[in-house]
């Protein structure tokens, strides 16, 4: 995979996506993003993180208590993530990795999921617009 394959910003009427490779310092500076979604990046998730951190990186370590949990939260985050599953003879013929869309609490209550977070690949970062109105920052 290229380096630039999963950053990217791009928008429809009710949703923002973002690929899950791009930097918060790079997304912070993103004109094609809004300019309140730039807004909650530099105050809420730079506060938290290093600028060089990735959505992708943030999500494994977040908290329910920590702000950026709460903002994702507000915002109806949603990740798009490839992960592998064994073939179980039953359901799955074969192993290989399975492409699905995620909640934030899903993946922050699961156990599983953060057992297997160095072979899981996340794509993407779903952002509700209307989500995105309701944040104070």
């Amino acid at each position: 995979m290229a380096d630039n394959d999963f950053k990217y910003v791009l928008q429809d009427f009710s949703n923002i996506y973002i690929g899950a490779r791009s930097s918060y310092g790079e997304l912070a500076e993103n004109e094609d993003l809004p300019h309140k979604l730039r807004e909650v990046i530099v105050r809420i998730f730079l506060t938290e993180t290093a600028e060089d951190t990735t959505p992708e990186n943030h999500l494994f370590y977040l908290t329910k208590d920590s702000v950026s949990y709460r903002a994702l939260k507000k915002m109806k985050a949603r990740f798009r993530m490839s992960v592998w599953e064994e073939a179980d003879g039953k359901t799955r013929k074969k192993s290989g990795y399975v492409n699905r869309e995620y909640g934030l609490d899903e993946i922050v209550d699961s156990g599983e999921l953060h057992a297997k977070k160095d072979s899981i690949i996340v794509e993407e970062m779903h952002i509700s617009k209307l989500g995105l109105s309701m944040v104070v920052v």
